[in-house]
């Protein structure tokens, strides 16, 4: 069986914003080895839209000289290679290579994905993960707490009423040279 893999970077206040960054080139090479090893990335329609076309534009084009152009083009290639499916009612049409848009049923889709044989599954973003945690279809998290206090931005499970507490066990930690330190959680 397939797991189902949540990694998300946020501010040491606890908030989600894709415009706080990624500072460091060992953070970009951790998620990049991660999305290497991936078969599957899901997402809903808002996080897809912020990473297509963003991503397969950079891997059209070769990178400059600087490590950081390097480090974006090896991601973007990785991601760009991945299949994802994209749950959303308005989305029309997928832009982005290897992508499905699913309109109804995630918890249907996701335990029918995981047991389809094949690399483990990414989910990123906001809405749809909580969703599936509160489901209780995640089974691995990597909260990457990035050395910022971003004083606003979303919350993980805003809106979202478990019913009762997930008790999660840490499996490891990783300090990264950035400040940036990695916290992976399996589900109990």
């Amino acid at each position: 069986m397939r797991k189902l893999i949540y990694p998300i970077n946020l501010s040491v206040d606890g908030c989600f914003n894709h415009t706080i960054g990624v500072p460091g080139a060992d953070l970009f090479e951790f998620y990049i080895k991660l999305v290497r090893d991936t078969g599957l990335m899901v997402y809903g329609r808002k996080t897809y839209q912020l990473m297509v076309p963003y991503w397969p534009d950079i891997a059209k084009n070769p990178p400059g000289e600087t490590k950081e152009d390097k480090e974006d083009y090896e991601y973007a290639l990785a991601f760009d290679a991945c299949n994802k499916i994209v749950f959303s009612r308005t989305l029309e049409q997928a832009d982005g290579n290897n992508t499905r848009i699913v309109r109804t049923g995630l918890k249907e889709e996701i335990l029918a994905l995981k047991n389809e044989p094949g690399k483990d599954i990414l989910v990123g973003g906001v809405d749809i993960p909580s969703q599936l945690i509160e489901l209780g279809l995640i089974d691995e998290y990597y909260f990457m707490i990035l050395p910022i206090i971003a004083g606003d931005g979303r919350r993980l499970m805003d809106g979202i009423n478990l019913q009762e507490k997930l008790q999660l066990k840490l499996v490891e930690t990783r300090a990264f040279g950035s400040g940036s330190v990695l916290l992976h959680y399996v589900k109990q």
